[in-house]
């Protein structure tokens, strides 16, 4: 009797799954007309304050309005926990799980210190979108060596500049099974050269609500759960190893089931 409840229980969920199937891919291609939608709300200001590297600051406060839009069109409430912990006169290098094509608006909302995000190049050939990320942002083509070693002294000179930046140490997004992959080196490396203080940030929701699977997600709560920073400063022995390890740990704690 229990199995054939189980049964029939499994059938009207794959029922269910099947009828929703159109909507989510509706609201899928929805995303992409959004990132439109929120471009076209700032493009006066945008287009003005990328101009510029010296208006960066500015372009950046509108960038955050843009990410807030997005967020909001697709049915999503985000949710920062801890935001004291940012400091306003402090740098950053800003580190956290990468699961979704979200991630960028949730970082942008999360951290209000103005800061760049160290991205793949191929984001650069998304229509209009790629022409602002690849002026105000540094770009890197994770094949080249040279293109590498550019980025990590594009990174530096921002930095001194006063500037933060955003790394996803995961290096690219994992497979949808894996919890968080193995961090790359790069970021912990700068900290250490720069003497740049670590930001730890976990994203438990944006895999769940919308991950590259087409066939998955929904509207709902995103939360962005700030750690205490690693004050690399206050470390003068530490190691990249030594900062990459223990930024993981602090990642993966803030992550589902943990």
């Amino acid at each position: 009797m229990k199995r054939k409840a189980n049964r029939t229980l499994r059938s009207k969920f794959t029922a269910f799954q099947g009828i929703m199937l159109p909507f989510r891919l509706l609201w899928r291609l929805w995303f992409y007309l959004s990132i439109f939608i929120a471009i076209a709300a700032v493009f006066p200001f945008i287009l003005v304050f990328s101009l510029k590297p010296a208006w960066y600051r500015y372009f950046f406060r509108f960038e955050r309005i843009w990410a807030y839009i997005v967020l909001l069109l697709m049915g999503f409430i985000p949710v920062v926990k801890n935001r004291h912990l940012i400091r306003a006169d402090r740098q950053y290098i800003i580190t956290a799980n990468h699961t979704s094509m979200i991630d960028i608006m949730m970082t942008l909302i999360a951290v209000p210190n103005v800061f760049l995000f160290i991205g793949k190049k191929e984001l650069a050939s998304y229509p209009l979108f790629g022409y602002f990320y690849r002026r105000t942002n540094i770009l890197v083509d994770r094949k080249s060596y040279s293109s590498k070693k550019f980025v990590y002294w594009k990174a530096a000179e921002k930095i001194a500049e006063g500037y933060s930046v955003c790394i996803y140490p995961e290096g690219g997004v994992p497979n949808e099974d894996v919890e968080l992959a193995p961090f790359k080196i790069g970021a912990f490396k700068l900290a250490v050269e720069t003497s740049t203080d670590i930001l730890p940030i976990s994203f438990p929701d944006n895999k769940k609500h919308f991950s590259y699977n087409f066939l998955k997600g929904h509207p709902g709560i995103l939360r962005a759960i700030i750690h205490p920073p690693i004050e690399v400063s206050k470390l003068p022995f530490v190691t990249a190893e030594e900062l990459r390890d223990k930024t993981y740990s602090i990642i993966l704690s803030g992550l589902p089931g943990r």
